[in-house]
Order: C-alpha cells, then sequence, then structure tokens
C-alpha cells in the first residue's frame, strides 16, 4: 500500500488477527498514516493497494461499522460518562433496538470498563474538573464499544497517561481482545509491560515494513540479524534504538574508543541501517509467510488496484438525529457558564452601562447626538458580542469530524443544531438587552416602537452570528478567526452611517456601505426612533417673525424634526425604508448561513 506524491507509506502488507496487534516506529515513520488506512480514515486519492476483512473486500462503510479511538479524547466534557454513552447508543445503533436494550448495554459497558464510581460524573472541561485521565480515555473507548465492533482502532491511546494509567488501559484492552476481538493500535515508546501485552507487533520505518510478525518473536529476530539486545533493556526501546541509528552509533564508539561521531557519518549510516533492516525483512521467513497467506486468501478474488472511495451510513433517521443532537447541544450550551451565563451577564452589565450614560436622553439638540451615540453603540455591540460564536465550530472541529465519520450524525444535523441553539441564545440576551436600554435611555415610547426596535437588534445579532460562523466554519484556530471578524466589523462599522456622511462618499467606494451590516442596523433603527419627533418647539414659539408654519426647516440654525435629520444623513424613512432594511438583515443572514453550511459541509474530514 503506498500513497503517490509525497511517499508515505511504502509496500506495507500483513495480517492483522484477533488479539492485541501493536503498530511501533519512532515519530514520523507512519504509524497513524497506517492505521487511517486499515481504519478507512485516510482520503483514498492517491492510495494504491487493498484491505481485505475476512477475506473480503471492506465495506465502504467500514469506518461506521468499526471502532476508532482517537489520540486527543473527544467526549462532551459538560455531560456525565452515562450521558455520553447513551448519546452514542442512540445514534450509532439502529433505531430497531428498543431504547431499554440501548440503556442496558450502555449499563454493561460503563461496569466492564470499571466506570461504575464514576458513572454520573460529569467528563470535565478546561473550566470544570471531572473524572480522570485514564477514566477519561476509557469513556472514549466505551463511545466506540457501543456497537460492539470487531475491529477497534486506537491511535496512540497512551497519550496524556502516566504510567500506572496507561498499563490499567492497556490490560484493559487486552482483556477486550482476548474476547475475540481485532484490536489494532499505534503506539510510541510503551514500557516492558506494556510491551509484553502484545500479540502482533509491526515495526515501521520512514514508511516500510522492517518487522511484522509475533510480538513473542521480535527480539530473537533482531538478534539473528546481529542486534542482540542487552539484558533488562525495554524491548520496544530496543527497537526504536535501532531504527534511529542509535545501535550504530554506539557500537561504532565502540570500535574507535571516542565519544565524537561525525554527523554526516552518522546520518549515513542511519540510512544505511533502515534500508539493512528493510531488505533483511525482505529476505525473513516472516515476510514469506505473510505474503504466502495473503496469495492464498486472494487466489480466487479479483485483484482490486486502487481503495474504492469510502462513504458513510446511518443507522438512524434525520430528526431522530436532530433530536438527540440539540438536546446535547442545549445541554452543553446551559452547563457551560462560558457560553451562556458569561454572554448574558456581560450583555446585561453594558445595557446597564449604555443606559447609564444615555439616561433620559432628551428632546432638544443635545438629544440628537445622545441619540445617536445610544444606536451606534447598540448597534455595534451587537455585532462585536457575536465574537463568540466562532468558538461554535472551533472548538468542537476534532470531535465533530470524528462522530461524523462515524456514522454518528449527518452534517445538516450538527449546522441545524448549532444555529437552533445559538439562535436561542442570541434571542433571549437581545430581548433583555432591549428591555434594559430601551427605557433607561428613554426612546420612543410607543409599544410599536419598542417591538421594531427589539427586531432590529436581534435582527443584527442573527446576521452577525451568521457571519461570523461564514467566516469561522472553516478555520481551526479561534484566535485568527477572532482577528478576521474583528477587522470585518470595523470596516463595516466604518460604512455604518455614522462616522462618515454616506452621500459625501465618492461613488467608486460608496458600493461598499452595501455591505456593511451595522449600515443597515443603525438605520432601521434612526426610522423607528427619529421619525416624528420634534426638537425645536420652543425656538418655533419664540421666533414670531418666522412665517414658518411646521418644522421640517432650520430654525435659527437648527435641526427640528427627526425626518429633517434623516433627510440630512440620505436615509429614506418611510415605512417601507424600514422594513427594506430588515429584509436586507434577513437576506444576508441566509447568505451567511449558506456559506458556514458549505464550509462544514466540504471542509476536510480525512487525513
Amino acid at each position: 500500500m503506498e500513497q503517490t506524491g509525497l511517499c508515505v507509506l511504502l509496500c506495507c502488507s500483513g495480517v492483522m488477527r484477533p488479539g492485541l496487534n501493536a503498530i511501533l516506529g519512532p515519530t514520523g515513520s507512519g504509524k497513524s498514516s497506517f492505521l487511517d488506512i486499515l481504519a478507512a480514515r485516510k482520503e483514498p486519492s492517491g492510495l494504491s493497494g487493498e484491505v481485505l476483512i475476512d477475506g473480503a473486500p471492506q465495506p465502504p462503510n467500514f469506518k461506521c461499522l468499526s471502532g476508532y479511538v482517537v489520540q486527543e479524547d473527544v467526549v462532551m466534557g459538560t455531560l456525565t460518562v452515562r450521558e455520553n454513552l447513551s448519546f452514542s447508543a442512540a445514534l450509532r445503533l439502529p433505531t430497531s433496538v428498543p431504547p431499554i436494550e440501548k440503556e442496558a448495554r450502555v449499563n454493561h459497558l460503563i461496569k466492564e470498563l470499571g466506570l461504575t464510581k464514576v458513572a454520573d460524573t460529569k467528563v470535565g472541561t478546561q473550566m470544570t474538573r471531572g473524572i480522570s485521565g485514564g477514566e477519561r480515555k476509557r469513556t472514549n473507548i466505551g463511545m466506540e464499544l457501543i456497537i460492539d465492533p470487531s475491529v477497534l482502532f486506537l491511535d496512540e491511546p497512551t497519550t496524556g497517561l502516566d504510567a500506572s494509567t496507561a498499563n490499567a488501559v492497556l490490560l484493559l484492552l487486552k482483556r477486550m481482545a482476548g474476547h475475540g476481538r481485532t484490536i489494532i493500535m499505534s503506539i510510541h515508546q510503551p514500557r516492558y509491560s506494556i510491551y509484553r501485552l502484545f500479540d502482533s507487533l509491526t515495526l515501521l520505518v520512514s514508511g516500510k515494513m522492517v518487522y511484522h510478525g509475533p510480538a513473542a518473536n521480535a527480539l530473537n529476530y533482531f538478534t539473528n540479524i546481529g542486534y542482540p539486545c542487552e539484558p533488562h533493556n525495554n524491548p520496544a526501546d530496543f527497537f526504536l534504538d535501532v531504527i534511529n541509528g542509535d545501535f550504530t552509533a554506539t557500537a561504532m564508539t565502540k570500535v574507535h574508543g571516542s565519544e565524537d561521531l561525525d554527523f554526516e557519518e552518522f546520518h549515513n549510516s542511519r540510512q544505511s541501517i533502515e534500508e539493512r533492516l528493510v531488505e533483511e525483512y525482505k529476505n525473513s521467513s516472516y515476510f514469506t509467510d505473510t505474503h504466502a497467506e495473503l496469495d492464498h486468501i486472494t487466489l480466487d478474488k479479483e485483484c482490486v488496484p486502487r481503495l474504492k472511495s469510502h462513504t458513510i451510513t446511518y443507522n438512524t433517521t434525520f430528526f431522530h438525529q436532530l433530536c438527540w443532537v440539540l438536546k446535547r447541544t442545549f445541554q452543553n450550551l446551559m452547563l457551560n457558564p462560558q457560553t451562556s451565563v458569561a454572554q448574558l451577564g456581560v450583555n446585561i452589565f453594558l445595557a446597564l452601562i449604555v443606559g447609564a450614560i444615555f439616561f433620559g436622553v432628551k428632546d432638544d439638540q443635545s438629544g440628537i447626538q445622545n441619540r445617536m451615540g445610544a444606536l451606534f453603540f447598540i448597534t455595534t455591540n451587537q455585532c462585536f458580542s457575536t465574537v463568540s460564536a466562532a468558538e461554535l465550530f472551533i472548538m468542537e472541529r476534532k470531535l465533530f469530524v470524528h462522530e461524523y465519520i462515524s456514522g454518528y450524525y449527518r452534517v445538516s444535523v450538527y449546522f441545524f443544531s448549532k444555529i437552533l441553539s445559538d439562535i436561542t441564545l442570541r434571542t433571549i440576551t437581545s430581548v433583555i438587552f432591549s428591555c434594559i436600554v430601551y427605557f433607561l435611555i428613554g426612546l420612543k415610547s410607543t409599544v410599536a416602537a419598542f417591538f421594531v426596535f427589539t427586531l432590529t437588534v436581534t435582527l443584527v445579532a442573527y446576521t452577525a452570528t451568521a457571519m461570523t460562523m461564514a467566516i469561522s466554519a472553516d478555520q481551526s484556530v479561534v484566535a485568527l478567526a477572532s482577528i478576521l471578524m474583528t477587522i470585518t466589523f470595523v470596516f463595516m462599522m466604518i460604512f455604518s452611517g455614522l462616522l462618515v456622511n454616506l452621500p459625501s462618499i465618492m461613488n467608486w467606494l460608496a458600493w461598499l456601505k452595501y455591505l456593511s451590516i451595522p449600515r443597515y442596523g443603525l438605520a432601521a433603527l434612526k426610522i423607528n426612533e427619529f421619525v416624528g419627533l420634534r426638537f425645536c418647539e420652543e425656538a418655533v414659539r419664540g421666533n414670531m417673525s418666522s412665517t414658518m408654519t411646521n418644522c421640517s426647516v432650520h430654525t435659527a440654525g437648527l435641526t427640528c424634526t427627526g425626518e429633517q435629520y434623516l433627510d440630512y444623513l440620505g436615509i429614506e424613512y418611510t415605512t417601507r425604508g424600514l422594513w427594506e432594511n430588515h429584509l436586507a438583515l434577513t437576506v444576508m443572514t441566509i447568505i451567511f448561513l449558506i456559506i458556514a453550511y458549505l464550509k462544514l459541509r466540504y471542509i476536510k474530514k480525512f487525513t
């Protein structure tokens, strides 16, 4: 099996039987790539070869039928161990399986994995303490065992665990392998108590096999080809020393009687030992026996020159998936104070601050400036407060990719659950913000005006959130996404209609105002607030010589009506103009959501 272009793996053939099969090698040797290919989680383009399961071609949906435990734990930290396992059971087991049977399977796994004491304890997040690292790893394993797969893959299962915990996890895997399950795992440098649990060992160097056979025979094999292991040395460490060239360096040091070894000489000796190890393995009985067995298996089968494309199948319907994913998303939202309580608290605090600054705005010339300042701050605040939405997809990227590939749910299900949960939170915060700030400032005291104000503020939050999702959907770093969104919002703020008089902008730049979310929101708020207001009634009564019959013009150099001020700003203040701004925000929201979905749908999910 090989990958064209940059060669990662070359001529890797073997047989993985029921038991504990370990793939060992130094960093960059291709362990994870080899594991991903066997698990059908590597992009098939550029690959050649064939993977057989019980002598038959690998099913296209093999990744949904097998279990795969990734290197970094991917479980929802705000949920308990039982809730995480129940989520996996609800989505990965067919709907034909009764709920009582799913619950029984969850309880059985909890007992088998030794998680009884922490079954109803939250897994834990960066902000809240939960279960231990070993219990977390066993929970990850349980998420995959819920479908009782015949093949279980694990990528570096001991990463981040202390020696004792790592040994306990491997003993658990050994016990499961003893029940007829094929367990294949990549591992970097296990200690001896772990190494002796392996049934089969595959050693890789630079993407090529240097040994594939029983783990118990590996030391004798290396001794026979001229690399004896010193007494009391850990076999895993010894193999890595040989592969890395350290064995040769030690031998040369003893010969030359010097501790100094030329780097180029050492590099050449390492390359030569890699070539020798590969050649020795090709001439060994292990290689011959393996290929004889493979020839026997494929004797009557048509050879497939390239791996088939991977497909994902689901055991549950769209609405069943949406129900469970939406439930988990809301639970995570409510149990995560960083995204719920903190966000609500910040909005209430800002509403009180703005309300105090612009408290009891008056219907005079200062009231014009204060109203504009308040409305501008409100719209920009709604935009910048949505930066937190960048974490919706970025923080759960690995969890989403793993669950999607494993057949938990469709992309559309995950997307809609995120949208619905975030819309709920944005609506609640926008309504509370509006209730506080509107009456503290003392804006137009009509029911209709208040509801239009609240609707506008909510629409601005929706549109800004949708744009945030569109920008961050394919990003992997929160900081980078935040920078992009901040720059975009600052650019939009310039064309909002306060900092620059929009009618005065040159034609070749004027079109940029149509891309500004704050412009539509601020324009709608200004129409809603300024239409019908009078700012110079006393001046009109005091100027007895004036022949004016209304305040639609200047009196003593003053702006007398809200309509006059809107004319100066170039804003159409009819009812049609108000709803056109709302329609523009709605259309922008839909467009941004479509972009976010397409990005999420087509991001790279295979390595």
